[in-house]
Formats: structure tokens, C-alpha cells, sequence
């Protein structure tokens, strides 16, 4: 093989195809964190139920006892459950102990939202529940901002809410979804299941790298070929005369 490389491509390329591997090893490095992340959120909603803390991290499985403050409630629109449309609803709890927690108790239909037409679901006296913490949704770039006093909630801010509700002493560094197994009877509000969707495409974007790499190697090597700097077997400096 004979492999004469030009100066300028060469300058451009090497440069070039360091930095295509580097992104593509440092998308490995994160698949790695974000794997292991994902994990840890596994186990924190299986793990057995706590009572929440201020310090809890998020997915971790808590259980509370005490009531529902059915006056203190708002709803999330723009919520589906197979398709259909609907809110979440967010209520108030006391526990036990005295703490106040916004609970996402699951979702309804625009024909359940108000809690006269499900009065099956509003829950008086001590309850059980078990869920997993959520922090703060973060709104998205077109998502509306929540109008309180109009009643349109698209975002969960925990201290929003607990301003409007005027609650001034409840959680508000997360809040908590009620959650059920695929196995409960559905009932009103219809709770999540636990399910950790968490987005890890960084496998995708360390094969898009490398794959990049590659092809800016490919081209280099195509360039070169054809301008006839590249050439593989023997090299006509290197035949000899056969003697007859």
C-alpha cells in the first residue's frame, strides 16, 4: 500500500476526528452515569415505604397516614390516561404528624372533575397511602405559565400552590404520587403506576459520534484514493522484470 497524505486535509482532520471520539467516549461516560442513575431510582420506588423527609430524594417510596383536605385541592390540565383527556388532582394532606403534603392523588376525566359528581372519591377520617416523591416539574419552553385565580394549572410548583391554597407550612420541595400495581382495581382518581421513564439516549448519541468519525475518516481516505495518493498493492516503483 502506498499512502502519500496532503498536508491541508491531514491539518484538518486529525483535530477534527480527536474531538468526534472524545464526544463519542464522554456520551459512554454519561449512558454509564445515566444507567446507574436510573437504577438508583428503581430501587428508591421499590424500596420499602418511609415517611418523607425534608432531605428524601426523589422516587423514593413513602407512606403516610392521616386525611385529605378535600378544600385545599387543584387540578393539572392537559393530563391523559389512555388517550382520553383529563387532570391530575392535587390534594392537600395532614398527616399524623402534623406535616402538610400535596398529594397527586391520579387523574380524571373533564366528566369527574368536579368533586360533587365523584363524591365516592372524597375520602373523609384517617387513610393509608403509599407513593413516590416527586420534585417540581420544570415548565417547558411551550408550556403556558399556571393561572391560579383562573383555575388553569400546567405546571406542578408545589410553592405556587401552596400559596394559593394559603398554606404556608406545607412541603413544598416536592410532592407525592399516589401510586397503584397493575393488578388494584381502578378506581377515581386513577393513580400512576410506577413506572421510571427516565430519557437515556446517550447510547444514540455515542454511536452518532463514532459514527461521524467514521465517515470523516471514510471521505479523508476516499479523497486521497482518488486523486491517486492512496493505493493498495505494489506500487509500480516496486515491480521488477520478470526474466523470460
Amino acid at each position: 500500500m502506498t499512502f502519500r497524505p496532503l498536508f491541508w486535509p491531514t491539518f484538518f482532520t486529525i483535530p477534527a476526528l480527536a474531538i468526534l471520539i472524545l464526544l463519542g467516549s464522554w456520551q459512554v461516560q454519561r449512558l454509564t452515569w445515566k444507567t446507574e442513575l436510573i437504577n438508583q431510582f428503581k430501587e428508591r420506588s421499590q424500596a420499602e415505604a418511609i415517611y418523607p423527609s425534608s432531605d428524601i430524594l426523589e422516587f423514593q417510596r413513602v407512606g403516610l397516614t392521616g386525611r385529605y383536605l378535600h378544600e385545599k385541592t387543584v387540578y393539572l390540565t392537559g393530563k391523559t390516561y389512555e388517550g382520553n383527556a383529563g387532570f391530575h388532582v392535587i390534594t392537600a394532606f395532614e398527616s399524623d404528624k402534623g406535616d402538610v403534603f400535596f398529594i397527586n392523588r391520579g387523574w380524571v376525566s373533564e366528566a369527574y372533575r368536579e368533586p360533587e359528581d365523584r363524591p365516592f372519591s372524597m375520602i373523609e377520617g384517617d387513610v393509608t397511602l403509599s407513593g413516590i416523591v416527586r420534585l417540581p416539574q420544570r415548565q417547558g419552553s411551550f408550556v403556558p405559565d399556571n393561572e391560579p385565580e383562573a383555575g388553569f394549572w400546567f405546571t406542578m410548583k408545589p410553592d405556587q400552590v401552596a400559596s394559593f391554597l394559603a398554606l404556608p407550612t406545607a412541603q413544598t420541595a416536592y410532592f407525592i404520587d399516589l401510586t397503584r400495581t397493575p393488578e388494584e382495581k381502578l378506581t377515581l382518581p386513577i393513580a400512576a403506576e410506577v413506572k421510571i421513564d427516565v430519557r437515556n439516549a446517550h447510547l444514540n448519541y455515542a454511536l452518532t459520534w463514532y459514527g461521524i468519525a467514521l465517515s470523516l475518516l471514510g471521505v479523508y481516505f476516499a479523497y486521497h484514493h482518488s486523486l491517486g495518493r492512496l493505493q493498495f498493492g505494489k506500487s509500480s516503483d516496486d515491480e521488477t522484470d520478470t526474466p523470460a
